[in-house]
């Protein structure tokens, strides 16, 4: 005697010869969990069965097309239901429709040259894009107003290194040898990326029609960072990689529209975090710009300067970007009391 064990419930217990028939017809699965009424040994329905002598074989309801007609067409080509789905309203389907085909349909314009580098940044921005849509978004956040940071970010990068980033100072130390170069790396490129990437969000508060929540602006400013990972993106894959062998270039393209546009966003949505709080809570206004400017610069600039020397360490500098994000995220609420004060 059996029984079958299914959802965590026991049915039976039925001799051998009945189990065999229900496999044999379908109704009982092979690899269903059963146990032996006797000893109670639990194994599989075929492993049981094979143990008494029994081999069922599974009969086929037909021939291949009178299974198929039994199927029925509606079935494998559901052509009304697909006619009424709103498929505009399903945001699975869009955010597979996008991540799995903008590429294909990019291929069908005439793009070259810098272009083609864009595209595929842009790409993977979008991938990053739907990613924190899905994980960070508040109920503030709308498409609208996250594709208008997205370009304002793409401004406002354009402007300043096409030559505005030369005027700060601070930029000829990331010449000199490690450790000075962290002063490079900190106040030079650090300082000034950040601020890239706060413009947008500046312009966003000073727009509001509302109080925006600091979750808000943590979703809005990493949008902002994978913004200025597409132009980041563009510039080394046509002055750097293009100079390492191919197997080198290969990896640091990849890198550099996967991985590193990502560490972009945490750093501005850190930046995002304390002027969204600066934002609420204007009394501390000063305080918290210059946390959400000095910390992001502070954690890029040790990113950039330990990379070249002792990569472990800016590996542990981008881990505790994301601890120091999602932590910050989990004391709002305590953050907020204390500023009420």
């Amino acid at each position: 005697m059996i029984y079958v064990i299914r959802n965590s419930h026991e049915y039976g217990p039925y001799d051998e010869s009945v189990v065999a028939g229900y496999v044999e017809q379908g109704i009982l699965l092979a690899h269903d969990k059963a146990r032996d009424a006797v000893t109670g040994r639990e194994a599989t329905v075929m492993e049981l069965l094979k143990a008494r002598g029994y081999h069922p074989q599974v009969s086929h309801k037909g021939s291949l097309g009178e299974q198929l007609r039994a199927i029925g067409s509606e079935f494998i080509f559901p052509r009304d239901d697909m006619a009424r789905h709103h498929w505009l309203d399903d945001k699975r389907l869009l955010i597979l429709a996008v991540v799995g085909l903008s590429l294909s349909v990019l291929m069908l314009l005439p793009i070259g040259g810098l272009l083609v580098f864009y595209a595929i940044s842009l790409y993977f921005s979008v991938v990053w894009g739907l990613f924190f849509y899905v994980f960070f978004r508040s109920r503030q956040v709308n498409v609208k107003t996250t594709v208008s940071v997205f370009f304002l970010t793409q401004i406002a990068v354009f402007i300043i290194f096409s030559g505005l980033s030369h005027l700060n100072f601070f930029y000829f130390f990331t010449q000199l040898a490690f450790p000075l170069n962290i002063v490079g790396y900190v106040l030079g490129v650090g300082l000034t990326e950040e601020f890239v990437k706060m413009v947008p969000l500046l312009f966003l508060i000073r727009r509001a029609r509302e109080p925006l929540l600091p979750q808000t602006l943590v979703y809005y400013g990493l949008m902002s960072g994978i913004a200025f990972g597409v132009f980041e993106g563009v510039e080394y894959q046509t002055t750097v990689n293009v100079q390492a062998d191919y197997t080198t270039a290969f990896f640091l393209n990849v890198a550099r529209l996967t991985s590193l546009p990502f560490l972009h966003a945490l750093w501005c949505g850190i930046c995002g975090y304390f002027v969204g709080f600066a934002h609420l809570y204007p009394r501390y206004r000063k305080s918290l710009y210059a946390l959400a400017l000095a910390l992001p610069a502070l954690l890029h600039g040790l990113y950039d300067s330990f990379a070249g020397v002792a990569y472990l360490v800016s590996l542990g500098v981008a881990f505790a970007s994301v601890l120091l994000l999602m932590t910050y995220l989990s004391k709002s609420n305590s953050f907020r009391d204390k500023l009420r004060r």
